[in-house]
């Protein structure tokens, strides 16, 4: 499947840590069989190599705050495309940015404060991009399924 290139103990690893990235090195050695240090060894290895890129806390905002949460779908003209990127890369208003194919050449999500928040961010950035030849916001009203990364 998608673990090619990985024995099984190092897929049961990564399985375990992306159920529960908090499991501790002694857990994880009495689920696959091997010790701490075992374990240690091995989620370095795939550490460095870049198949576990980082350990994290996803926020939902729309939980502790009146934030908005929206999406874009942005046809720009092709040589203004990494002015464009550069704009929003500096947004922290922005939280993702996908290349896609298709009419549309990004896919931006942003989350605001609130509507406010959003109505600002509309006229001052995405309002205001070079060269876009089209904009589609769509604000999301809830989250129905959400995963990050890859699942196995």
């Amino acid at each position: 499947m998608y673990l090619n290139g990985l024995d099984e103990i190092d897929r049961t690893i990564i399985t375990l840590l992306t159920k529960n990235a908090r499991m501790s090195y002694v857990d994880i050695g009495e689920a696959v069989g091997l010790s701490r240090v075992a374990v240690k060894t091995r989620i370095c290895a795939l550490e460095e190599r870049g198949i576990i890129e980082e350990y994290t806390t996803i926020i939902n905002p729309q939980k502790i705050s009146s934030a908005v949460s929206s999406y874009y779908e942005v046809e720009i003209e092709p040589r203004y495309y990494q002015e464009v990127i550069d704009i929003l890369e500096k947004n922290d208003t922005v939280t993702q940015i996908y290349q896609v194919s298709g009419k549309n050449k990004l896919h931006v999500h942003a989350v605001a404060e609130d509507n406010d928040g959003m109505e600002v961010f509309l006229n001052n950035v995405m309002y205001k991009l070079p060269g876009v030849l089209s904009l589609d916001c769509n604000i999301i009203l809830s989250r129905i399924k959400d995963i990050k990364g890859l699942r196995l």
